[in-house]
């Protein structure tokens, strides 16, 4: 869990997640919040101000747990590209375990016209894209990824091709095991990562 929210906070959040998962984020309204939790809409208001700062608190949520189990799986001893499996196989089951989540974290088109949910969403990917980046960089220098391609592309095409699996999933209505989807992706994106064009 993430260390910056007290417990009411996470479980503001985790029940708004749940409202989401059953009636979409138009679904998840204060009053709804506080039927689902069992108390006043001014008990949800002392912790966060409207539905926008909730938005808000589930993508810090989310940015802060992947920010910390991105660095956990940056301590061990395995090279790169198991390390970057292992990162992304967890993620595939946060995504599974929480499917509300997918509605959240790629909404930038559904946040488009409130600007600070926006520009909170995408500087989430722009962060995550320079971390990728800088750790594929990493293992080209150690020799265990691939050097002929620059790390920033590899670094996009990783996370688009993770992102483009998440929002298939999301629109057969997860009726597919995005965890077995994902383990052929990133088994995929292994041979990508430490195949140079002299090999193929």
């Amino acid at each position: 869990m993430a260390s910056d929210f007290t417990a009411r906070q996470t479980e503001i959040i985790h029940a708004a997640l749940e409202l989401i998962a059953e009636s979409g984020i138009q679904g998840m309204t204060i009053k709804n919040l506080a039927g689902r939790i069992g108390f006043s809409e001014s008990a949800v208001y002392r912790h966060y101000e409207n539905k926008v700062s909730i938005l808000l608190a589930i993508l810090d949520y989310f940015d802060q747990n992947f920010a910390q189990l991105f660095a956990t799986v940056r301590q061990s001893d395995k090279p790169v590209p198991e390390k970057l499996e292992a990162l992304f196989m967890k993620l595939f089951g946060i995504f599974k375990a929480t499917p509300s989540l997918v509605s959240v974290i790629f909404s930038e088109e559904f946040f488009r016209n409130e600007d600070i949910l926006y520009q909170k969403v995408s500087g989430v990917m722009n962060e995550n894209l320079r971390q990728l980046t800088n750790f594929l960089a990493q293992g080209q220098a150690n020799g265990e990824i691939r050097q002929d391609l620059k790390a920033a592309l590899l670094a996009t095409i990783i996370l688009g091709s993770v992102r483009l699996q998440v929002k298939q999933w999301q629109t057969m209505e997860y009726a597919t095991d995005i965890v077995a989807l994902g383990k052929e992706l990133i088994n995929t994106l292994k041979i990508l990562l430490t195949t140079s064009s002299t090999e193929i």
